[in-house]
C-alpha cells in the first residue's frame, strides 16, 4: 500500500515543478527539500488505510522516481530559461544603475520590504523630535549642495549659441537657465520697478522662458529710454560676438552709471530708495564685471586686470560674484604669479569658502618651484625635498578639495563647456576651473607631470571620504545629484567615490552566466549532464533523508496520526 502513495507523491511533485512560470535552477535547489516535506502529509494519509512499514516514507523510491522522470530536455528548458530571465534582470539592473546610480532590487528593499519587515533604525534616540530631525537633515543637504553662480560662465549669445549652431547640442540643462533666471530676477529687479516702465517691462522679460520674448521685451524697453539691464540681456543673449557684447554692455555702463548716482543721492530717504540702490549697484558691478571679461577674452588681459582691481576696491563688500577668481585667471595669463601669490595670501584662508580655483591655483604655485626638475624615479631613490614635499602635499589638498579636476587636467576625460553654475567640490565646478586652466598648467614645465605621478596618493589618505576627511569637512553625498541636473545629458559625470556594483548585479551577472553554461553543456551532452544531475540531487538530499528516517524511529507512530487530524 505504500507504492501508491509514493506514486501519488511524485506525480505531485512533478506537477509542481512543471507548473513554475520562472524556472531556476537556484529555485529548484532551494523548493526540492520544501516539496519533499510537502509530500509527507500524502505519505501519511496513505499509511492510515495500510499496515504500518518500516519506510514510511519511502524518500528514495519516490525520489528515484522523480529523477528518472526528468529528460535531458527539462534541463535544457530549465537551464536555458533560468539563463534567458537572468540576463534581462541583468541588463534592467545594469540600465537602473547606470541611470540613478542604485540597484533597483536593493532600493525596493529597503523602501517597502524593510517597512513590512518591522525594520527600525535605532541610532536614533526615542524620544527625539522627528520634525527636528527633518528640519537639520534638509538644511545639511542645502548647505552642502548648495550651488553658485559660476564666476567665469560664458555669454549666451556669443559663445553658449555658436556652440549650438556647430553640434546641434544644447549645452545648458533647463535647470541651469532657470537658477540664471532667478539670480537676473535677484540682481537685476526691485519693489519699485512699477515706478518707471522700462524697468516695468524689463521685470516681465527676466521671467520669460522664450529668448525671443526676452530680447522683444528689451528692445521695447529701449525704445522708452536707456536701460542698463536692457543692454545686458541683449548683450549676454543676442550678441552674437564678443565685440558685439562688449560694445552693448559699454552702452550699459553709460546708463548704469546714470542711475546708480541719482539713487545712491537718495538712497538714505526711505526703505523704497535703499533697495532701489541696491539693485543699481547690482546692476554697476554686473556690467564693469562683464566688461571685464570682454577685455581679457579680447586679449586685452592687463587692461582687464586693471579693471578688476578698481573693480574690487570699489566695491570690497560684493563678494557674491567672486571677482578674485577672475583676477586669477588673469594674472595666471600674464604670468604674475607673484601677484598671484598675493591674491592667495587674501582668499585662501580658513574662515574664507574655498574653490577649486584657490586650491588647484595654490597647488600650481608650490609645483612650479620644483616640476620642471622632479623624477618620479629620482624622488623614489632619494625621496622628497621639503619643497617637493610641500608640493606634493598642496597636490593632495586640491585633490581632497575636488577630485574631479585631474582628470580634466591630464585630459583623461573630455571637456564641455562649463554651466552657469557650479556645485563646489563637484563635476560642474572641476570642468569650470579645467576649461579656463588647463592652459595655465601646460604652461609650467612639468606641473602636469608632478599632478600625474602624486594625485591618486590622496586617496589612500583618506579611506572614508564620506564618513571623515583630512584637511576638508567629508565629501558631500549630493554632489552627483546636482551635478546630473547642472550638466548636459551627453556628458558622462564622473563620480566620486567610484561606486561599487550592486550585489545583486554580480549575482545576477553570475547566474546567467553559470546557467547559460549549464544549458549549453546540457544540450551538447545530455545523457552525460543527466547523469550528473541526478548524482547531485541525490547526495544533497542523502542528509535530509537520513536525518528524516533518524526522526521516524524516534518519534511515536500515533504522532503522526495526531498531526494528520489537525
Amino acid at each position: 500500500m505504500a507504492e501508491p502513495g509514493a506514486a501519488a507523491a511524485g506525480q505531485l511533485t512533478a506537477c509542481t515543478l512543471s507548473s513554475w512560470t520562472c524556472p531556476r535552477l537556484l529555485f529548484l535547489l532551494v523548493m526540492l527539500p520544501l516539496l519533499y516535506l510537502l509530500r509527507v502529509p500524502f505519505k501519511i494519509s496513505d499509511s492510515l488505510t495500510s499496515a504500518p512499514s518500516p519506510a514510511m516514507f519511502g524518500t528514495e523510491s519516490s525520489l528515484s522516481m522523480f529523477l528518472n522522470t526528468l529528460t535531458p530536455k527539462f534541463y535544457v528548458a530549465l537551464t536555458g530559461t533560468s539563463s534567458l530571465i537572468s540576463g534581462l534582470i541583468l541588463i534592467f539592473e545594469w540600465w537602473y544603475f547606470r541611470k540613478y546610480g542604485t540597484s533597483f532590487i536593493e532600493q525596493v528593499s529597503v523602501s517597502h520590504l524593510r517597512p513590512l519587515l518591522g525594520g527600525v533604525d535605532n541610532s536614533s534616540p526615542s524620544n527625539s523630535n522627528p520634525s527636528n530631525s527633518d528640519a537639520d537633515s534638509s538644511r545639511q543637504s542645502v548647505s552642502e549642495c548648495k550651488v553658485w553662480r559660476n564666476p567665469l560662465n560664458l555669454f549666451r549669445g556669443a559663445e553658449y549659441n555658436r556652440y549650438t549652431w556647430v553640434t546641434g547640442r544644447e549645452p545648458l540643462t533647463y535647470y541651469d537657465m532657470n537658477l540664471s533666471a532667478q539670480d537676473h530676477q535677484t540682481f537685476f529687479t526691485c519693489d519699485s520697478d512699477h515706478l518707471r516702465p522700462a524697468d516695468a517691462i524689463m521685470q516681465k522679460a527676466w521671467r520669460e522662458r522664450n529668448p525671443q520674448a526676452r530680447i522683444s521685451a528689451a528692445h521695447e524697453a529701449l525704445d522708452i529710454e536707456d536701460c542698463a539691464t536692457a543692454y545686458i540681456l541683449l548683450a549676454e543673449e543676442e550678441a552674437t560676438t564678443i565685440v558685439e557684447a562688449e560694445k552693448l554692455f559699454k552702452q550699459a555702463l553709460k546708463a548704469g552709471e546714470g542711475c546708480y548716482r541719482r539713487s545712491q543721492q537718495t538712497q538714505h530717504h526711505g526703505t523704497q530708495h535703499e533697495t532701489q540702490h541696491r539693485r543699481d549697484t547690482n546692476v554697476l558691478v554686473y556690467i564693469k564685471r562683464r566688461l571685464a571679461m570682454c577685455s581679457r577674452k579680447l586679449g586685452r588681459t592687463r587692461e582687464a586686470v586693471k579693471m578688476m582691481r578698481d573693480l574690487m576696491k570699489e566695491f570690497p563688500l560684493l563678494s557674491m560674484f567672486n571677482i578674485h577668481e577672475n583676477l586669477l585667471e588673469s594674472l595666471l595669463e600674464l604670468q604674475a604669479y607673484a601677484d598671484v601669490q598675493a591674491v592667495l595670501a587674501k582668499y585662501d584662508d580658513i574662515s574664507l569658502p574655498k574653490s577649486a580655483t584657490i586650491c588647484y591655483t595654490a597647488a600650481l604655485l608650490k609645483a612650479r618651484a620644483v616640476s620642471d626638475k622632479f623624477s618620479p624615479e629620482a624622488a623614489s631613490r632619494r625621496g622628497l625635498s621639503p619643497a617637493e614635499m610641500n608640493a606634493v602635499e598642496a597636490i593632495h589638498r586640491a585633490v581632497e578639495f575636488n577630485p574631479h579636476v585631474p582628470k580634466y587636467l591630464l585630459e583623461m576625460k573630455s571637456l564641455i563647456l562649463p554651466p552657469e553654475h557650479i556645485l563646489k567640490r563637484g563635476d560642474s565646478e572641476a570642468i569650470a576651473y579645467a576649461f579656463f586652466h588647463l592652459q595655465h598648467w601646460k604652461r609650467v614645465e612639468g606641473a602636469l607631470n608632478l599632478l600625474h605621478c602624486t594625485w591618486e596618493g590622496t586617496f589612500r589618505m583618506i579611506p572614508y571620504p564620506l564618513e571623515k576627511g583630512h584637511l576638508f569637512y567629508p565629501y558631500p553625498v549630493c554632489t552627483e545629484t546636482a551635478d546630473r541636473e547642472l550638466l548636459p545629458i551627453f556628458h558622462e559625470v564622473s563620480v566620486y567615490p567610484k561606486k561599487e556594483l550592486p550585489f545583486f548585479i554580480l549575482f545576477t551577472a553570475g547566474l546567467c552566466s553559470f546557467t547559460a553554461m549549464l544549458a549549453l553543456l546540457t544540450h551538447q551532452f545530455p545523457e552525460l549532464m543527466g547523469v550528473f544531475a541526478k548524482a547531485f540531487l541525490s547526495t544533497l538530499f542523502a542528509p535530509l533523508n537520513f536525518i528524516m528516517e533518524k526522526v521516524e524511529n524516534i518519534l511515536p507512530s500515533s504522532l503522526w496520526h495526531q498531526l494528520t487530524r489537525i
